[in-house]
């Protein structure tokens, strides 16, 4: 079993807390293609590689922007982590603060500056390390698919939902959109286009469909 990371937006993290979202979509990328059977429906993988994000049973560790206090900003993760395994400590910890939700771990006593645990600098998602991620998704299943065959009960699984123009967020058809779009599918399409471009979507790629469920195992 394998343990991955995976990116996810501040939006997308909070899907993934409330349980809206159970499933993610990402470009196949040119070198894995040639690896796959477009030709069999649905499409299989054919090398004995590792996916990129896994198969059935392994883990993916979620990535999300963070924080630590004001007093380790100038330590980098690997530098924090050092510092608590030459301490005796069993595994890396640390003062953790979350982008999404504003959640923040209890180890904050010991690290204040002038009395006071300040929030320090935002962390880029990229730059998380395993021992900071909260978040353990279980992949259940993977497939191959052009990114327009998601369907409305695969665009809610993604964490998208419904009830409001995607153009201007407010209550259709009262919203004065001359084209309001309340589906989930239509504001992943939206959704997709901010992401990965505007022509993207247009030009339909393969995407890896990765299906999961959120498990314990995270940081606290």
């Amino acid at each position: 079993m394998s343990d991955k990371p995976i990116l996810f937006s501040a939006p997308m993290v909070r899907a993934l807390l409330d349980g809206r979202k159970t499933q993610t979509r990402r470009v196949v990328s040119r070198r894995h293609l040639p690896m796959i059977d477009l030709t069999r429906t649905p499409c299989r993988a054919t090398w004995s590689h590792p996916m990129p994000y896994g198969q059935p049973g392994d883990r993916l560790y979620v990535k999300e922007a963070w924080r630590t206090a004001k007093s380790l900003d100038a330590k980098s993760p690997t530098v924090i982590a050092e510092i608590c395994i030459n301490a005796g400590y069993r595994q890396p910890w640390a003062p953790l603060a979350y982008e999404a939700d504003g959640y923040r771990n209890a180890i904050w006593r010991g690290f204040e500056i002038d009395g006071d645990a300040e929030l320090g600098k935002t962390r880029a998602s990229i730059h998380m390390p395993r021992w900071a991620s909260r978040i353990t998704l279980e992949v259940t299943g993977v497939r191959v698919e052009r990114v327009q065959d998601i369907s409305e009960a695969d665009a809610r699984a993604e964490g998208i939902t419904d009830g409001g123009c995607t153009n201007c967020g407010n209550p259709e058809p009262s919203c004065g959109c001359l084209n309001p779009s309340p589906n989930a599918r239509d504001a992943f399409c939206n959704l997709w286009g901010q992401i990965n471009g505007e022509k993207s979507w247009h030009e339909n790629p393969w995407v890896w469909a990765v299906e999961f469920k959120r498990v314990e195992g995270g940081a606290p």
